[in-house]
């Protein structure tokens, strides 16, 4: 069900760029809606197009559709998690627009592994066979599993889940644990209570070694009865990296994090970290955040509702500057070049965070129309944009001289940082009165658009030309 559009008031709060606790339970509602409706749309060209459908393509999307079924039924609030997580977004995109023919068989193929992790993460009882494309199993917003196979067996036992690639023998097997809330310190992606409830074709009391002597309560748990590695000390496997303080994950393994070509001009691909660049990560992570506690609560609650995944990007060439962008398909992931600090990591936080309040309120109420292909000039682009890119600079650059004007006029806050924030509002706030004009003479916004518009002048008003304590 498609939720209801922002009253007026929320409306005027979401122009305002401030944080509510109201309007982000609605983006996350309006979110999950969407995504229904996508795999819907999907499920509907599968079963509309199957004579198109490569051999066995139509019936291994359909039995990946009843495990997904059948997880959200033992565990919906894992499922509704794992279909709102950002590269869920991209693969459905990338998966609707795919030409008939072997790109789109290609494309379904990645309903097995999601499928695969919704049952995992629901504690369901399995022993199946999955497709690895190209020898890998990549586990949406947990991991990568490199098989080296075009096949994996799943089977649970006991409290793990034992993945065999085809063909290999069973010490080649990895062992992940059925909640996958615990794996690699994900605490809280899964539900716990699915795994011990009586009776339930999951409960793992159903799945031991028949030669196993210790009996169900025996605090040690089942034994394995077959060679395998924990994946923990598996080199096959790579985890996400939680980063700290909240549940977004750095996310540089999906293979649909990033879309195909890549994103921008030039065009930056999906990155691999690596152990040092993933700590570098994740310290800007936690000092950014605890830099936006200390300049706008706000605002850094937002950032760790809003934001479920960061992507490392890689710079186009020697001399471009800092990069940052959100996929609309894809909403609550942040993908960016590696900030020089955390200041920086910081401003790309929020302001990646309002590209995608903006796209899912344009979603719930129109704000602009496709009209004529009008560009116009802004001051922080040297390109001319339509009026949705205008709109949604001056969004996030509003936001953004919010927060600058906040930490230039906080005497408890890093000198470098009160220094920046006063440049960077002096330099930014004239830029976005500027793009406001622009938005209030064009005929391109809706009505909706146009009032949008007037209670961002407003706030761009009360904002002041200077913040107090650089005058």
């Amino acid at each position: 069900m498609t939720p209801a559009p922002p009253s007026a008031a929320l409306l005027g709060l979401f122009a305002r760029t401030r944080p509510t606790r109201d309007g982000a339970a609605l983006l996350r509602s309006a979110l999950h809606a969407r995504r229904l409706v996508l795999l819907k749309a999907l499920l509907v060209r599968v079963r509309r197009h199957r004579a198109e459908l490569g051999d066995g393509v139509e019936e291994r999307f359909e039995a990946a559709w009843h495990l997904l079924e059948r997880a959200e039924r033992r565990a919906p609030a894992a499922v509704r998690d794992l279909l709102d997580y950002p590269t869920t977004g991209g693969w459905l995109a990338a998966a609707l627009t795919a030409p008939p023919g072997p790109e789109f068989d290609a494309r379904l193929a990645h309903f097995d592994a999601l499928a695969l992790t919704a049952a995992l993460r629901a504690g369901c009882a399995l022993d199946l066979t999955v497709a690895t494309p190209h020898g890998t199993l990549s586990l949406t917003g947990l991991g990568r599993l490199l098989t080296g196979a075009d096949r994996v067996a799943v089977r649970t036992e006991g409290h793990h889940a034992r993945i065999t690639p085809e063909g290999a023998g069973p010490d080649r097997a990895v062992l992940l644990p059925r909640d996958l809330g615990d794996l690699n310190g994900l605490n809280g992606l899964g539900d716990p209570r699915a795994l011990n409830d009586p009776g339930d074709p999951g409960d793992p009391r159903e799945l031991r070694d028949p030669d196993d002597p210790r009996g169900p309560g025996d605090p040690r748990g089942p034994r394995h009865p077959h060679p395998g590695r924990p994946a923990d000390a598996d080199p096959y496997w790579s985890p996400l990296l939680r980063l700290p303080g909240g549940v977004a994950v750095l996310d540089d393994l999906d293979p649909y994090r990033v879309p195909r070509g890549g994103i921008g001009t030039p065009p930056r691909t999906g990155v691999e970290a690596g152990p040092a660049g993933r700590a570098v990560w994740a310290d800007h992570w936690r000092a950014a955040l605890r830099l936006l506690d200390a300049t706008d609560p706000g605002r850094a609650e937002e950032v760790r509702r809003l934001v479920r995944a960061l992507v490392p990007v890689a710079h186009a060439d020697r001399g471009t500057g800092p990069f940052g962008a959100t996929l609309r398909a894809a909403p609550g992931a942040v993908l960016a070049t590696l900030p020089d600090g955390p200041r920086e990591m910081a401003e790309v936080l929020v302001h990646e965070t309002q590209h995608t309040k903006l796209a899912a309120v344009h979603e719930l109420v129109p704000l602009y129309t496709a009209g004529p292909a009008t560009v116009h000039k802004v001051g922080w682009r040297t390109d001319a944009r339509p009026i949705a890119g205008v709109l949604q600079g001056a969004y996030a650059h509003l936001a953004l001289t919010d927060l600058w004007r906040r930490a230039a006029r906080s005497s408890g806050l890093p000198v470098p940082w009160r220094t920046r924030a006063g440049q960077q509002f002096e330099r930014f706030h004239h830029q976005v009165g500027r793009a406001l004009s622009v938005l209030l003479e064009s005929d391109e916004l809706t009505n909706t658009g146009r009032e949008f518009a007037r209670h961002m002048r407003q706030h761009h008003a009360r904002l002041g030309a200077t913040p107090r304590a650089l005058r």
